[in-house]
């Protein structure tokens, strides 16, 4: 009887250590997504962006919360700059209409156009730079967010 029940309160712990240990977002109710540019193609663009706009409507109509990233590395940094972005127009629409899509861009790659073009280019102004465009999907994936590459 005695190791019966050492049995089930060790099953307890171990299963309370391993919900402990799960990724921080898979208990706070909010969905998690990001999505990956790294082409300069107004299409692939278009299509990040009309991804992000379902999955927001999706979950807003049945009441949950997401959070979405969009990470632009390699050439589809351009669809964050302010003097290349095919889809700058709708990059403002996203800032006024949806507060839970953020975009990053890769100062990577910023560096090395800034280093071709030899200044710095503009970004949009709801770009936020983030030191890697990889690295940041790596974390985020470590972290129980779902990865895309529409």
């Amino acid at each position: 009887m005695r190791k019966t029940m050492l049995a089930c309160l060790c099953a307890m712990v171990l299963g309370a250590a391993a919900f402990a240990s799960a990724p921080a977002n898979a208990a706070d109710g909010v969905h998690h997504l990001a999505l990956q540019i790294s082409d300069n193609d107004p299409q692939k663009m278009n299509t990040v962006l009309n991804v992000a706009a379902n999955v927001a409507r999706h979950y807003g109509d049945l009441g949950e919360e997401v959070e979405i990233q969009v990470v632009a590395f390699n050439l589809g940094l351009h669809m964050l700059r302010a003097d290349t972005s095919p889809v700058q127009e709708r990059l403002k629409g996203f800032a006024q209409s949806m507060p839970n899509v953020t975009f990053d861009a890769c100062s990577n790659t910023l560096r090395g156009m800034t280093k071709a073009e030899g200044k710095e280019p503009p970004l949009v102004s709801n770009a936020v730079k983030v030191p890697s465009g990889a690295v940041t999907l790596i974390e985020l994936d470590e972290a129980g967010w779902t990865i895309l590459r529409p």
